[in-house]
């Protein structure tokens, strides 16, 4: 059973996300928590897996709440826009994923399930196209001196990660078996200190490993 905290000042968004989990197999919302401060408690009391959070919240915001809570527990952020300019920072305080509040039942659902099984969701076009767009507005390229520490082959397979690719289709793509491109995403996580396929995207964006398509 997947256990999911839902995270948003608005009763309305808050019972709604609820009713919609728990009427999906396999997933029970265990609370709900009125703003950032909140969160960072119930996770606390509570310990879900998955914690849907909105970004814009009271006193404490989604952002500063996921950036307390990432190393516990998944973080699935929400908003209204598919280009909020602080959906960028939440993944980088550790979010592994975001999703639309206009998102349906089935998407909803599909996002708890990635992010509680410990992958980013970071495949929809919309995904990759935020973190091209606010990669641009990152500042300086730093930490170019982490890249060195990746094999060949490694640096490959994040370039392939920041695309949004899968597993299957990056083995695809490097002709290798999808089990040894599972070792390598997990040996690049390791070297570089990042949570998941999501930060080792922005990761890859921030260094300037790929770049993002042209406008």
């Amino acid at each position: 059973m997947i256990r999911v905290l839902v995270a948003d000042d608005q009763t309305m968004v808050r019972q709604g996300f609820t009713v919609l989990l728990n009427s999906e197999p396999g997933i029970e919302v265990v609370g709900q928590a009125v703003d950032g401060l909140d969160a960072v408690a119930k996770v606390a009391e509570l310990s879900p897996d998955v914690v849907l959070m909105d970004i814009r919240m009271p006193g404490l915001s989604g952002i500063e709440a996921t950036r307390r809570v990432s190393g516990a527990v998944k973080v699935l952020v929400l908003t209204t826009f598919d280009l909020d300019e602080y959906v960028y920072e939440a993944l980088r305080a550790g979010a592994s994923g975001f999703l639309l509040k206009d998102a349906s039942a089935a998407e909803l659902a599909h996002a708890v399930r990635v992010v509680a099984a410990g992958d980013a969701l970071l495949a929809p076009g919309v995904t990759r196209r935020l973190i091209t767009e606010f990669s641009r507005m990152a500042g300086p390229r730093q930490r170019m001196d982490r890249l060195a520490g990746l094999t060949e082959r490694e640096t490959e397979v994040l370039a392939r990660i920041a695309q949004g690719l899968s597993n299957a289709e990056i083995a695809e793509r490097l002709v290798l078996a999808e089990q040894t491109v599972k070792t390598h995403v997990s040996r690049i996580l390791v070297k570089l200190g990042l949570r998941d396929r999501t930060q080792a995207a922005v990761f890859a964006y921030e260094t300037g490993l790929v770049r993002p398509p042209n406008p």
